[in-house]
């Protein structure tokens, strides 16, 4: 019973975390994020917090969700583990396409063995947040993801959004910013840290490390208690959370529409 309250708390902060910045509505036992200003950013404009099971219900719920979003693509879907399972079933049944992801959370210390002296800083000034978007760019690049300018442009416009409430941090080397974190306290005592990324040149320097410990005693000093983190299960950096503390909690998939439907 405590884990399965821990997985709630940390399903609601995963979605929360994802909604900062966006319009946030509820309907047909189901949360939406829905944004303006990136209205083709997936994650900008998607269903999570999924509690419908019903045929009917489930059928409802996709018709809201068709009608709720601009232009003639249906939105993503985020189904965590407490979805029932009628609804991914009624997605892949619908052409949906699936990516998993893996949550993690710290309930304790930090395993860090050292903590290496690192300049952090926080993104706070116009020029900090150029920066992090010379290095985010970095990021889009070794992940191959779409260079399209408009899309870029919404991204980072729905991500400065998230501030003040979610803080970003960079770790420096040399006078430029080689890694960053995101970090956020939660609203039911689970918080949150996301979108680690180290430039490839100044990997296992202890930046990666370093940017976790700081964010961990960032947001439970501002009230946090449990912290989580996600990741692509196919991702390497799942093993150095673990070497870290934090332990599997669960895996939530997300669910793309067919191409131009």
């Amino acid at each position: 019973m405590a884990d399965r309250d821990l997985v709630r708390r940390a399903c609601a902060t995963a979605f929360g975390f994802a909604a900062l910045g966006g319009e946030r509505f509820e309907a047909h036992a189901a949360a939406f994020i829905r944004s303006e200003i990136a209205p083709t950013r997936h994650d900008a404009n998607h269903v999570g917090l999924v509690r419908t099971s019903g045929a009917d219900e489930i059928e409802a719920l996709l018709a809201y969700a068709r009608s709720s979003y601009a232009g003639p693509n249906r939105p993503r879907f985020d189904l965590d583990a407490l979805t029932p399972p009628q609804v991914a079933a009624r997605l892949i049944l619908e052409g949906f396409s699936s990516e998993e992801f893996l949550y993690l959370i710290l309930e304790g210390d930090l395993r860090a063995r050292r903590k290496p002296a690192v300049d952090i800083r926080e993104v706070t000034t116009d020029a900090d947040w150029q920066a992090y978007i010379d290095l985010d760019l970095i990021w889009w690049q070794d992940l191959a993801w779409t260079r399209d300018a408009d899309l870029v442009e919404q991204n980072y416009a729905f991500e400065r959004l998230k501030m003040p409430a979610a803080r970003y941090w960079c770790a420096y080397l040399a006078g430029a910013p080689r890694a960053f974190l995101a970090a956020w306290r939660g609203e039911n005592g689970v918080g949150m840290i996301e979108y680690l990324f180290t430039h490839p040149d100044y990997r296992h320097r202890g930046l990666a490390t370093a940017l976790i410990a700081h964010c961990v005693a960032d947001v439970r000093k501002r009230g946090a208690g449990p912290i989580v983190i996600g990741t692509e299960v196919g991702d390497t950096p799942k093993r150095m959370y673990a070497a870290l503390g934090f332990r599997p909690l669960m895996v939530n998939r997300v669910y793309f529409p067919p191409a131009g439907v």
